[in-house]
């Protein structure tokens, strides 16, 4: 079914890495959640009001608030896909998770207004009358949600957006609540236990839950969260497949929104290297990066003393030293500064964030292993974060 509206409505809808296709995924997503959402809420609403259950009309506004998500999701589609100007000259595809995030607060405000309807029915208790309408809405509400959780996860996943996929997590939870309705009106129905306020509020946290999950999935992101895993092992494997690439460090990924990739890194090669050759490499490796990953990438050369002794022995004797004080300690970019009256060790070192606080320590050890080691050159040390 995926397929079928793929093909009917996204043209060269394979072609997940276009600007286009995102917008028009996005866009049919977008119309498609109305839609549904809106049909059932009309549903909901009407057998809520026959059988007098605050748990259903939950449920009902709930599938609304979806409605509305899936309303300012189509806009920030929209948006996202509006071209570089002077003021933003990175796009503006960061409206997609600006989106998420006003679907997150209406989210909020729906589920403490229904939670506070529900506990009035906990005060308050009136009967539910319970009828094989009702029955046949909730079971084809829960469904179609199934269908849409499928429908939106796998958009998200094809077109790696973090908005759909949080929708398509969004409609299984609705499907959870749909089934806790369902359960609650057919035991006040058999069992004559007044649980429909009960239900309603366990459904009202519940969307109290799925709203701050949703806060937080879409302000990680805007705040600029760790790069995807996943990517920066791709892009670390396109760069050192060519072979006069030594290694990497200060792999940094900049995210301004879906297809908006932005990337820097250090790229080690020899130092004996033609430097018009490394040039013409690091183009290819740019140009790989972006036809392959859809990531704008900017390398930084980093030449690589192979043929010094000198400069061998000390990377060897500084990569012991900071293995003895901490495994999670690694150096790049060491230059021995050979000046008239000493030589200086220059180095990156790159600690842990959760030992962000030890710097100082770090640099006083190494400097009194150096001494130890009767190597008591001055130390210039660089702290990167990892």
């Amino acid at each position: 079914m995926t397929q079928l509206l793929l093909r009917m409505f996204v043209k060269d809808y394979q072609n997940t890495e276009s600007p286009k296709v995102h917008a028009a995924v996005g866009t049919l997503a977008g119309v498609t959640g109305i839609l549904c959402n809106a049909l059932l809420f009309l549903c909901k609403l009407l057998a809520g009001l026959l059988a007098g259950s605050v748990s259903i009309l939950a449920d009902a506004v709930n599938n609304l608030s979806d409605a509305s998500s899936s309303v300012v999701t189509l806009l920030g589609f929209r948006m996202a896909q509006q071209p570089a100007d002077q003021d933003h000259p990175y796009g503006h595809a960061r409206y997609e998770y600006l989106s998420g995030l006003v679907v997150a607060a209406l989210i909020l405000l729906i589920g403490f207004d229904l939670a506070k309807s529900s506990f009035d029915k906990i005060l308050h208790p009136t009967a539910v009358d319970f009828s094989p309408v009702t029955f046949l809405v909730l079971a084809l509400s829960v469904a179609l949600k199934l269908w849409m959780s499928a429908f939106f996860g796998t958009l998200g996943r094809r077109i790696r957006s973090t908005t759909l996929q949080a929708t398509g997590v969004d409609s299984r939870n609705d499907v959870i609540a749909s089934l806790a309705v369902l359960a609650g009106c057919l035991i006040e129905r058999f069992f004559h236990l007044a649980i429909d306020g009960y239900v309603g509020l366990a459904v009202a946290l519940f969307i109290l839950y799925s709203g701050f999950s949703l806060v937080r999935e879409t302000i990680s992101p805007l705040l600029g969260k760790q790069a995807d895993r996943e990517l920066v092992e791709h892009m670390s494997a396109l760069i050192l497949s060519h072979d006069k690439v030594l290694g990497i460090h200060d792999l940094l990924v900049h995210d301004y929104g879906p297809g908006q990739c932005y990337a820097s890194v250090h790229v080690e090669v020899s130092a004996d290297e033609d430097p018009m050759v490394c040039h013409d490499i690091i183009d290819d490796i740019e140009q790989d990066a972006w036809e392959q990953l859809g990531v704008h990438l900017v390398i930084h050369y980093d030449p690589v003393e192979q043929n010094d002794a000198e400069w061998q022995a000390m990377s060897r004797t500084l990569e012991e030293i900071l293995q003895s004080i901490e495994p999670g300690l690694s150096m790049h970019d060491f230059r021995m500064v050979r000046g008239s009256k000493q030589t200086k060790l220059v180095f990156d070192l790159a600690v842990p964030y959760a030992m962000t606080g030890r710097r100082q320590e770090f640099k006083q050890r190494i400097d009194a292993e150096l001494e130890k080691r009767g190597k008591p050159y001055p130390t210039v040390i660089r702290f990167d974060g990892k």
